[in-house]
């Protein structure tokens, strides 16, 4: 691999020289510049940016902590983010945590090790390491969809208990009276918000809500499938079901599936997110769409420009999300 100093000898001139062409740091001569450049690319030399980060006090990276980078959803809101972050001059580096806070607060240490200018953080929860790390750092971030006790950043979601309501309000227009609700894990914090907004939306309809047809599962297909199947074998099963996402559900179509239970004629199903697989499922799924790109294209302009700005006003922003209606949902039976 090419040095600073080989391409420096080969084009007559000095280290220092070949530095301020390649940064941009004081006039250099066209001749030289000309031959200097004409080396690096003969020579193919890259120059390292671990130095240029010393020198500049910035290395162009940001961080970002997902929770599972099997769900769509996130490599979604990571395509935004990559999208907006590349226009603006900055590169990614991608950690996953497998929903364990022990290893994304291990991991957001490497990461402020490599010296990223910035972190965007999705949390898999927050625990007493997590807090104080991100409280002693004074690395600019945003947080994402889910906030972290203690923890004072920019932050950036879409309106879960909204779309929560707006779900299940759906669900009732069509005549359904017995609406359950598959719920991500009670630790977080979009999870207790949709159950939140699908409460609101049986109250507003003057049903009443059954404790056995909430039940919280993990964000996967396998914790929809699971919950589908207990729900489907109650005495009083439920016409309509609500899943917190779109893993859920899609892991529900295939528990209902099993169960000889007919989709929509006999169970009504809703997911939430819009992954690009739900309106590939059988039948195409009735979801709630987040504004995934939006969300990543603003998180990367929000931390960058908090990279820049360091003092500015903290910023809170929510984001609308909206009903897609496909085949998965119909009028209740009769």
């Amino acid at each position: 691999m090419a040095t600073m100093k080989q391409v420096a000898e080969k084009a007559r001139v000095s280290t220092t020289t070949v530095s301020h062409v390649i940064n941009n740091t004081r006039v250099v001569s066209d001749d030289a510049r000309e031959r200097v450049l004409s080396v690096i690319r003969e020579l193919r030399y890259i120059p390292s940016a671990v130095a240029r980060s010393l020198k500049n006090d910035r290395t162009h990276t940001l961080g970002m902590m997902i929770p599972n980078n099997s769900n769509p959803y996130f490599a979604e809101i990571i395509q935004g983010i990559e999208d907006a972050s590349f226009k603006l001059g900055y590169n990614i580096i991608l950690c996953n945590s497998y929903d364990d806070p022990k290893k994304q607060a291990a991991y957001i240490r490497v990461l402020m090790e490599k010296r990223i200018d910035g972190l965007i953080l999705v949390s898999s929860g927050s625990d007493t390491e997590l807090t104080q790390l991100l409280a002693d750092e004074g690395i600019p971030k945003v947080l994402v969809d889910r906030e972290v006790s203690g923890v004072l950043a920019d932050f950036i979601e879409a309106d879960h208990e909204q779309g929560g309501y707006e779900a299940t309000r759906y669900l009732t227009e069509l005549g359904h009276k017995r609406i359950a609700c598959v719920a991500g894990p009670e630790s977080l914090l979009p999870s207790g918000d949709r159950v939140a907004g699908y409460l609101r939306a049986l109250k507003e309809a003057g049903l009443e809500f059954n404790p056995a047809y909430l039940i919280h599962s993990d964000f996967t297909s396998q914790g929809g499938f699971n919950a589908f199947q207990a729900l489907l074998a109650l005495e009083h099963r439920p016409s309509a079901i609500f899943a917190s996402n779109d893993l859920m559900a899609i892991g529900g179509l295939c528990a209902a599936n099993q169960a000889n239970v007919k989709v929509p004629q006999e169970l009504s199903v809703v997911g939430y997110d819009d992954i690009a697989l739900a309106s590939f499922s059988t039948p195409p799924l009735t979801t709630i769409a987040q504004p995934k790109h939006d969300i990543g294209r603003m998180t990367a302009q929000i931390l960058v420009n908090r990279i820049t700005h360091p003092d500015a006003p903290l910023r809170r922003e929510m984001l609308t999300s909206r009903l897609v209606i496909r085949e998965s949902s119909s009028a209740a039976p009769d």
